[in-house]
């Protein structure tokens, strides 16, 4: 299945010349944008695999725009831009660009820039989500551990209170933590 590329730029014929370069190396344009309302809208819509981005939009701000983006985590976005001046490097870097391209773009600078931003924006996500289970795991930890707690201060040893959450928790088919929580809502009632 050939990747999908929402193309944002202002310059049409820019836009038509990176558009012929991508579907000429495979890719698929499923989307194209010369404005941030458009742009922004169509990303939403179309949830594409890449963005590539021009920094200067008639209406608005393709850093700006990028930013929304990552945050929502709709897409990795390619910053494409004739200009690399320190200050726009620096934001767009705090935006959470993938990667910058200078303009005029060159077809074998665009493919790297692509598969080097989807590597690196699949290993962001695999990351993030690593980091959400680890902490869902600790959270869960913490908890069995408060109610195992809760239930030595009744009289059981650590072992006896580990193993009652456990036994209710598979006669009950509900989670540990599910099982921990209640014990925790008995204390405080």
């Amino acid at each position: 299945m050939p990747i999908r590329i929402l193309l944002v730029d202002t310059d049409m014929v820019s836009r038509n010349d990176v558009k012929t370069r991508l579907t000429e190396q495979g890719y698929l344009v499923v989307g194209e944008a010369g404005d941030e309302r458009t742009a922004l809208n169509l990303a939403r819509q179309i949830r594409p695999d890449l963005v590539l981005m021009d920094i200067h939009l008639l209406d608005g701000d393709g850093i700006a725009i990028t930013q929304s983006l990552m945050q929502e985590r709709v897409a990795p976005v390619v910053i494409l831009t004739e200009l690399a001046d320190a200050p726009l490097v620096e934001r767009a870097k705090d935006a959470g660009v993938v990667n910058y391209l200078i303009k005029p773009l060159r077809t074998r600078e665009i493919r790297a820039a692509i598969e080097v931003t989807l590597a690196r924006y699949q290993a962001l996500r695999t990351l993030e989500e690593q980091v959400a289970d680890l902490s869902e795991q600790l959270e869960t930890r913490k908890i069995i551990e408060r109610a195992k707690g809760l239930l030595i201060e009744r009289g059981l040893s650590e072992p006896e209170a580990f193993r009652k959450i456990r036994k209710v928790s598979m006669d009950s088919r509900k989670s540990m933590r599910e099982v921990a929580e209640a014990v925790l809502l008995t204390k405080d009632m």
